[in-house]
């Protein structure tokens, strides 16, 4: 069962019209599921997850967007961000490396991690850079979020233009108080950052706050922020060419913050957390919206999983077997099957409580991501958890990873052959898996979304659609399944004859795609302050991008 080749493509993404090709579309299914993605062309070196972002949109409605009356639009765009325009116009000063891709310029915010939908507007994000708004409808840059100033930036090079922000690439939109959390780490010291929208930033310093690795996810209920330190190791001598040679921690630091107290405390003053540990490794984790009788939190945990890992040449996989070079860059998929945990923690005492816990050895491996319901109503009384796990995958899984990890792992779990990817349903709050759907042997099923049933009425992630990209050599295809019941099968399949598209990262519902609101936004001409730091013909470079992004001009145009 190989991983599918066209993954890691470095063809250009093209749009392209699907059509129904199996099963009856759902007449009360709309809205876009919106995708990030690293843009295959600029993946290059060791990671390439850190190419520049690019944005997928398909249209859940037919006849949109451009579409025939009984096509679905598939639109995309590299995200024409500073950094992309710079690097489109002097590629040669761009240098990938295992942390990012740098340059004379500084570091580039890929941005292509994680769709943020908030008020009509649509961001993009990344682990070390700041959130990027882009056009809804055409997909186009409109600005950072926050002046380079009001972050603290991990200047450990020169970068006089474009600066590394450690943050996170899940902030959380608070919609009682309309407002995007967020953090923002220096040297590991923990800053949690508030934005309304369209004013300054507000940041704020944790007591205590320490992040030993990083944060990929924050999560929130009605009164607190919760911040993880999150598996993804970066060890010194990784930075110049050496070997990993310590695991991910296993046992996480979580800080609970008050949101009443930060907002109560002037900015840049320390805010007081309860910390409590989490353990086996995290990376994403989703907490209830009602903290009325504690803190709960759902941790799809990634144990002896390593994504700061990644497939090199003269490899191994887990079955001695000769990486292909056509996966170079392909991160370490898991080593142990997939553990899923509700925890309960009171902020009064620290006091934690394991509620419930999944981990179903014989048939749940490899979970890439879930769907959810990410309404108000939804997250405060969520009833069923939606997710996708790509199966055992060897081929992922090289035989450097499992030396460093050996004292960790137990190889008799380990299935005698590859197994089929799986969407599952499991309930909320038991973690009790209720049904599953098999995919085919050769798919490689990535980010699925929650949509709503239109006019449906019950919140909780039930009473609506899952729908799931869908990758294969044979042709990329989009699913959709009854959430009430997923092992009834996909009601209708999207594809068009031998259309692929590359590695997909996270994905999220939107209700609509309209022209992005006017709003006050940072400007990338008024973040020159340093640009005689560059010599003439890059200080010349960046003084073009800037005219052009005041004057609208497409990227690559000149």
């Amino acid at each position: 069962m190989p991983l599918p080749r066209t993954l890691f493509t470095r063809d250009e993404p093209a749009d392209v019209d699907l059509r129904v090709t199996d099963g009856a579309w759902p007449e009360d299914l709309s809205g876009e599921l919106v995708v990030s993605a690293p843009h295959p062309t600029t993946f290059g070196g060791p990671h390439p997850f850190f190419g520049d972002g690019t944005t997928y949109r398909l249209s859940l409605s037919p006849g949109t967007h451009g579409a025939a009356p009984d096509r679905f639009a598939w639109r995309q765009r590299r995200i024409d961000s500073p950094s992309a325009r710079l690097r489109v116009k002097r590629p040669d000063v761009f240098t990938p490396t295992v942390v990012g891709v740098q340059s004379p310029f500084g570091h580039t915010n890929a941005a292509n991690t994680n769709p943020l939908p908030w008020k009509g507007r649509l961001f993009t994000t990344w682990d070390a850079g700041r959130p990027v708004e882009i056009d809804p409808v055409g997909l186009g840059y409109l600005g950072d979020v926050g002046r380079r100033d009001e972050w603290l930036d991990f200047e450990v090079s020169p970068q006089p233009l474009l600066p590394m922000v450690m943050t996170t690439a899940h902030p959380v939109i608070d919609h009682e108080r309309d407002l995007m959390w967020t953090v923002n780490t220096h040297w590991g010291a923990l800053h949690v950052v508030a934005w309304d929208g369209e004013g300054p930033l507000r940041s704020w310093p944790v007591t205590g706050g320490l992040i030993p690795q990083s944060v990929h996810t924050i999560t929130q209920t009605r009164d607190w922020i919760i911040v993880g330190d999150c598996a993804f190791k970066v060890e010194p001598q990784v930075l110049t060419g050496g070997d990993r040679t310590e695991p991910n921690n296993r046992v996480s630091p979580l800080y609970l913050i008050r949101k009443d107290a930060l907002l109560a405390t002037p900015p840049d003053t320390e805010v007081a957390c309860v910390t409590v540990t989490i353990a086996p490794e995290i990376n994403h984790y989703y907490a209830t919206w009602d903290d009325t009788d504690g803190i709960t939190v759902l941790f799809e945990h990634v144990e002896n999983t390593d994504i700061a890992m990644t497939q090199q040449p003269g490899d191994t996989d887990a079955l001695g077997r000769p990486c292909d070079p056509t996966l170079a860059g392909m991160y370490g998929l898991p080593m142990s099957p997939d553990r899923t945990s509700l925890v309960v923690f009171d902020p009064l005492d620290g006091s934690v409580r394991h509620r419930a816990e999944q981990r179903i050895p014989e048939l749940l491996w490899t979970r890439q991501l879930n769907a959810m319901d990410w309404s108000d109503a939804g997250r405060t009384n969520p009833t069923v958890h939606h997710t996708v796990h790509q199966g055992w995958r060897p081929e992922a899984i090289t035989a450097k990873m499992l030396a460093l990890y050996a004292d960790r792992i137990d190889t008799s779990l380990f299935p005698g052959t590859e197994t089929e990817p799986l969407l599952a349903t499991s309930s909320m709050p038991d973690l009790e898996l209720l049904r599953t759907h098999a995919f085919g042997v050769d798919d490689f099923p990535s980010s699925p979304i929650y949509a709503p049933r239109t006019g449906g009425s019950e919140p909780g992630g039930h009473d609506g659609y899952v729908v799931v990209p869908i990758m294969n050599d044979a042709g990329f295809r989009v699913e959709v399944f009854d959430a009430a019941d997923v092992s009834t099968g996909p009601l209708a399949t999207l594809s068009s004859p031998g259309f692929t598209v590359p590695f997909l990262l996270h994905a999220a519902w939107l209700a609509e795609a309209n022209p992005a609101p006017d709003a006050e936004r940072v400007r990338f001409a008024d973040e020159l302050q340093r640009i005689d730091e560059l010599p003439d013909d890059l200080a010349a470079v960046a003084r073009e991008v800037a005219a052009e992004l005041d004057d609208g001009v497409p990227m690559g145009s000149g």
